[in-house]
């Protein structure tokens, strides 16, 4: 039994594609077993938080990639260059070990707003469904079964996601048909958690998904792909967490620029 824990980055508007600054949006997921997910990622994630931030499970501390770069409470402790080499060391050793794998989806909103007349789906909802598409392919080539998880986004997105993952798993997709989505998720209700639920499997995603998304910008001609710890999660990444085909292609596989 499998899960797909997915983070968004980016503005997923489509009338706001227009500012350069919103003009991609972006969805990256993270494939774990159920089972490894309660007994190996969450615990050796709450270690690491223990030990360098001072997590306690009374008031357990959540990864949140922003809040990390602008050092808020109660990553200030990270202010200090030695915290913040320890932090960075075992952050990426622990994201490099983790057994799991990547799937990650951009979409140029503009370029999409402008090639459409007529049609123009929903960016978060064509997203999710190339996304979930891909894992519904992994899950059938690994002969197993599995469900996704996104974190709370509220009110009526909400609802309007939980409806077109429930119409996905009815419909299937262009290239996956509804036989085989009903037969690899187990349920058509998409799981939806708020971050402060302490998921390793989405705060996982949360770290991986600017980095993927910007790489997959750059490999678009569309941004620079990124440095200094970024691009080490990158690094990694490419190396051995995407999804890739028998013969190691990633592009189409564990990466997918839309439309």
């Amino acid at each position: 039994m499998y899960r797909l824990y997915i983070d968004e980055t980016g503005n997923a508007d489509l009338k706001a594609s227009i500012n350069p600054n919103h003009r991609y949006l972006s969805l990256s997921g993270i494939i774990v077993g159920v089972d490894y997910a309660r007994d190996i990622a969450f615990p050796q994630l709450e270690a690491l938080k223990h030990d360098i931030l001072g997590s306690h499970p009374d008031d357990p501390i959540v990864l949140h990639r922003k809040d990390i770069i602008l050092r808020n409470y109660p990553f200030h402790v990270l202010r200090d260059q030695a915290t913040e080499t320890e932090f960075n060391e075992r952050l990426l050793g622990y994201l490099r070990d983790l057994d799991y794998t990547v799937i990650s989806v951009v979409i140029d909103k503009l370029d999409h707003l402008m090639r459409y007349s007529r049609w123009r789906q929903d960016p978060y909802h064509y997203c999710l469904e190339v996304l979930v598409e891909r894992f519904v392919m992994w899950l059938k080539g690994m002969a197993t079964k599995g469900d996704v998880m996104a974190e709370v986004r509220g009110g009526k997105s909400d609802r309007r996601l939980e409806a077109s993952f429930a119409r996905l798993y009815e419909t299937g997709t262009e290239n996956v048909h509804a036989s085989e989505v009903q037969s690899h998720l187990t349920s058509k209700k998409l799981k939806l958690k708020r971050k402060d639920a302490n998921i390793a499997g989405l705060q996982i995603a949360d770290l991986i998904a600017n980095p993927s998304a910007m790489y997959i910008r750059s490999q678009n001609g569309k941004g620079d792909a990124p440095d200094r710890f970024g691009g080490e999660i990158v690094q990694l990444l490419t190396a051995a967490k995407y999804r890739r085909s028998r013969s190691g292609k990633i592009i189409g596989w564990g990466t997918k620029w839309l439309p």
